[in-house]
């Protein structure tokens, strides 16, 4: 065991000291299939070290629990057991051939990571035992109960975070009854409701050949790589896609929330539903909320909010895309007595951007940045991965990559205007502030 972790560690070290080689000096190109049973699977060779990464995701997350946190507990118990492995059992297993395999779940995907050493014997192992998690989980009754105490204590814990108790209200009040409320993590209520079949029919539900998507990345060819494919996601049926999930609703108007909480410092974030993955306006949004408030702290935010007055230490706005609309989010941090003014500054800085837009000079720094730093984002295999199974999973153009700079050089302060226009309306924003008295 421990020589195979040696082994991995060595292999990873080199890897870095191999990076001049091993950076993608172009996007990668993406090969493209679906599997026997209808998952669809994204590849890229990448042979510089004798490692693969593979990572699935299913339509199976957070928007798609009836009970929330299902879906947290159906991904997260998948290697405590199967009908012949218990988890000390899998733990073993993978420790033995130096595999890392991992879960998390979210609002909009369930993911699954498997990393291993290429080696044919060790490969087969890391393989065959991820492949019996995915597809014979037994959700065993004590790990069940283990689950369900953690996720509690981390719920009380949340209730001592200003900054996670902001963020739940931020949520709840953008997106009332639609399924993109739920916090992943689930409520004291609902994760005491969890039982045992409500994970195996989840899992029966939407952990299906046709709901799942597969990304390789790593030094296989592609007949290898599809031969993964099947044997990791080959025992699942075919099923179906999860059906779409509902449209998000437009605010109608402002509101502001107030929630006390004894701290010296209030949580401030301010919001709306914006934009999901694949809008045409994606680029436009991008590369004007880097001049805003999305590039730190030379953004304009943080020189108004920060540099100018000493309002707080950090601020910053971000575009979060999802399935359907997403957040616009601006934030920061200030002293309560602070908090008005600089909830003030704030929406001036927007309104302000909003009518003018960036100079002609911000542009062009926030192109060279974005340009310039774009290699960085697929300088390693776990990297790539990530990038392509976003494209898989919100089934973007193949090309996305290829035209990425172009398409951020070929903004105009027009354009962000526009797009500002059309996704953010300022008078119509929740207002989430938690700290200090109500």
């Amino acid at each position: 065991m421990h020589n195979c972790y040696t082994r991995l560690t060595q292999l990873l070290l080199s890897g870095l000291l191999l990076l001049g080689t091993a950076i993608v000096q172009a996007s990668p190109e993406i090969q493209h299939w679906q599997t026997s049973n209808g998952a669809r699977a994204y590849y890229v060779p990448a042979p510089a070290l004798p490692m693969v990464d593979i990572r699935i995701i299913f339509d199976a997350a957070g928007a798609r629990d009836n009970i929330p946190g299902v879906a947290l507990m159906t991904n997260g118990l998948l290697e405590e057991g199967t009908g012949e492995m218990g988890a000390d059992a899998i733990a073993d297993a993978f420790a033995a051939v130096g595999a890392q395999f991992g879960s998390s779940s979210h609002r909009d995907m369930s993911v699954i990571n498997l990393r291993s050493l290429t080696q044919a014997d060790l490969l087969d192992k890391a393989v065959s035992t991820a492949s019996k998690l995915i597809s014979e989980p037994s959700f065993p009754e004590e790990s069940l109960e283990r689950e369900r105490k953690r996720l509690l204590i981390a719920l009380q814990g949340k209730k001592q975070s200003p900054g996670a108790i902001a963020s739940e209200a931020f949520f709840a009040a953008l997106y009332g009854d639609h399924p993109y409320a739920n916090e992943a993590t689930g409520t004291e209520e609902s994760v005491q409701q969890i039982t045992r079949q409500h994970l195996i029919e989840h899992h029966q539900n939407y952990y299906v050949g046709r709901n799942a998507i597969i990304a390789i990345v790593g030094a296989v060819d592609r007949q290898q790589a599809e031969q993964l494919a099947e044997i990791l996601l080959g025992k699942l049926p075919a099923g179906e896609a999860a059906k779409a999930i509902p449209e998000v609703a437009s605010l109608k108007q402002a509101e502001r929330i107030k929630k006390a909480f004894p701290s010296s410092q209030t949580h401030l974030l301010v919001g709306q539903p914006a934009i999901k993955r694949g809008d045409e306006d994606r680029f436009a949004l991008f590369v004007g909320n880097h001049i805003l408030g999305g590039s730190g702290l030379v953004s304009r935010l943080s020189e108004e909010i920060r540099e100018k007055r000493g309002l707080s230490y950090s601020t910053y706005s971000v575009f979060s895309p999802m399935r359907q609309r997403g957040p616009f989010r601006l934030g920061l941090q200030t002293r309560n007595d602070q908090a008005d003014e600089a909830l003030k500054i704030l929406m001036q800085t927007l309104e302000e951007f909003m009518t003018n837009g960036p100079t002609a000079e911000e542009l062009e720094a926030a192109k060279k940045n974005i340009i310039g730093s774009f290699a960085l984002n697929l300088d390693s295999n776990s990297k790539i991965i990530e990038s392509i199974a976003m494209i898989g999973f919100y089934q973007l153009p193949l090309d996305y990559l290829d035209t990425y700079t172009t398409k951020v050089d070929a903004i105009t302060i027009e354009q962000i205007k526009d797009a500002f226009k059309r996704h953010v309306q300022s008078d119509k924003m929740v207002t989430i502030m938690v700290g200090g008295e109500e």
